[in-house]
């Protein structure tokens, strides 16, 4: 009998013409039977500050005043063995050429969501993997999602890939720390008008991070890394 994993995943900036250049894909990843204690910590350090078990914790959201907080949940995450992230971030959206390769952008972000998430499938375990809500077409999307992932590893039973469900994010704890996570990562490789004043706050997290990791976040880690994976794809990264 092989493990049982969920995985927790969210987006960051991945429409087509949003005028933002980078796009982040992410998943925090851990073993089912860890998730209630998971949840319970986090839970346990919002309460630290005053901050609700409804209440969301996002990249969005952060500034000054929770700057501690957020540094707290960074730390959690790295301090806890059972934790995994992978994220996948594209620099430049604009050097796509969907048609030259005769796909839509949907047909290309499924391919970049499964680029994610094949590096934590194994064929001997059972995963449940998890996508935010983002709008109505949240549960077509996770059908597809399903399907692709299960198709490209030859799971057509559906018997490794058990489940792709989406969910919201303030009901999950987990997901909230995908959130933060994948945020940076994106952040950190967003390209910012001279006039723009980028968040102190946000880049206190980015540099934990990084010190957390040793990584700049702006380049490909080891495919056997572990505990922060990242994939920094670009355009050329299969001739496009």
């Amino acid at each position: 009998m092989g493990t049982v994993y969920n995985l927790y995943c969210d987006e960051s900036c991945h429409l087509e013409n949003d005028g933002i250049n980078a796009m982040g894909l992410g998943a925090v990843w851990c073993e089912k039977s860890k998730v209630p204690e998971i949840n319970d910590r986090i839970r346990e350090i919002k309460s630290r500050y005053s901050v609700g078990p409804k209440a969301e914790v996002k990249w969005s959201k952060v500034g000054p005043v929770k700057r501690q907080l957020y540094l707290d949940l960074i730390d959690y995450f790295f301090d806890d063995d059972d934790l995994h992230f992978r994220g996948l971030v594209i620099p430049d959206k604009s050097l796509l050429d969907h048609e030259k390769f005769n796909q839509t952008h949907d047909d290309w972000y499924y391919k970049m969501y499964y680029d994610m998430l094949r590096v934590v499938f194994s064929p001997q375990n059972y995963y449940n993997v998890y996508i935010d809500i983002k709008d109505r077409q949240s549960a077509q999307k996770a059908k597809k999602l399903h399907d692709v992932c299960c198709n490209d590893i030859y799971d057509f039973s559906h018997s490794i890939i058990r489940n792709v469900q989406p969910i919201r994010s303030e009901e999950v704890q987990i997901m909230q720390i995908t959130d933060i996570l994948l945020g940076a990562l994106t952040y950190t490789n967003r390209t910012f008008p001279e006039e723009e004043i980028r968040s102190q706050t946000k880049k206190d997290l980015i540099q934990r991070i990084k010190e957390r990791t040793g990584y700049t976040l702006s380049k490909t880690t080891l495919l056997r890394e572990d505990k922060f994976n990242i994939l920094v794809w670009r355009a050329n990264y299969y001739g496009m």
